[in-house]
């Protein structure tokens, strides 16, 4: 079970009636929170902002509310997306189509804001390109391997055409030795080696490896790229990785591989496509 499940409910059924209004505030929201969605004793909610109102074309007279709860919980705050759909005053944490069964929970995410498009996170394409795109990944998702590969290595080809901006997003339950594949791949962008992350995707190695030095040296075996222990240590680099996780947090990332094109999630995956395509 996930830390967030442990500190929340299912939101699915659960509903609460304020009074009705066109749109709903803060402190409203707040109140559904403290009411409906975290009933655990050992946990507080400190409070709730409203990142971005948007509608659903399925859904008509809905709005849909995506925030971020301040939560505190063994004397730590932490900051946990959620998503809030109200009508005419009622409000609930889900909405589903009864005839496919989809959550729309699942459908709605932010827009991209305008500052995650930085050089820091620029892997290729000029960043007056026509087009921006954002990969959120973990080198050994299986998932992620079967595409954002075929991804970057078309999109690179037109670097006047498409901006790609890569966010680390290791899944570290999962596969704990891509903590430090992300941060070798950080590393090595910072130094201009961009087509490190390219190759990271093709390495081979035990996803539970946690011993720092047999992962440097299958890195440098197999990619032919070495880092040492101390860049590693690097407070910056640490840092570098926590904020991809919490811009993925502000974006509702719930997975990997996670894409946004000119700041749309895209669903498919294959909007690259599109992007590059001459006809």
């Amino acid at each position: 079970m996930s830390l967030m499940s442990k500190l929340l409910i299912s939101t699915v059924v659960a509903t609460l009636t304020l009074s009705a209004n066109s749109t709903l505030e803060s402190k409203d929201l707040l109140t559904y929170v403290k009411k409906a969605v975290v009933k655990n004793p050992q946990v507080t909610v400190k409070g709730l902002k409203i990142i971005e109102t948007k509608t659903h074309k399925d859904l008509k007279g809905w709005d849909v509310y995506l925030t971020t709860m301040t939560l505190e919980f063994n004397k730590k705050e932490i900051e946990v997306p959620e998503t809030i759909f109200a009508k005419d005053g009622i409000v609930t944490g889900n909405l589903v189509n009864q005839k496919t069964g989809m959550s729309y929970r699942n459908e709605i995410k932010p827009s991209v804001p305008d500052s995650f498009y930085d050089d820091a996170h620029r892997l290729y394409g000029n960043k007056d390109a026509k087009h921006k795109m954002i990969i959120f990944s973990d080198p050994q998702c299986p998932f992620c391997q079967d595409t954002v590969p075929n991804i970057l290595k078309e999109v690179k080809k037109y670097p006047e055409k498409v901006a790609v901006y890569y966010y680390h997003l290791p899944l570290l339950r999962i596969h704990p030795v891509s903590g430090v594949l992300t941060e070798i791949m950080h590393i090595a962008q910072t130094k201009g080696n961009s087509d490190i992350t390219l190759k990271m995707y093709d390495l081979k190695i035990n996803p539970k490896e946690t011993d720092v030095k047999k992962i440097l040296a299958e890195v440098k075996k197999q990619i032919g790229y070495e880092v040492t222990q101390d860049e590693l240590k690097d407070k910056k680099v640490k840092d570098a990785i926590k904020a991809d996780a919490k811009s993925a947090n502000r974006l509702m990332v719930g997975g990997t591989p996670t894409i946004y094109i000119d700041g749309k999630w895209d669903k498919s995956r294959e909007g690259y496509k599109d992007l590059i395509s001459f006809f």
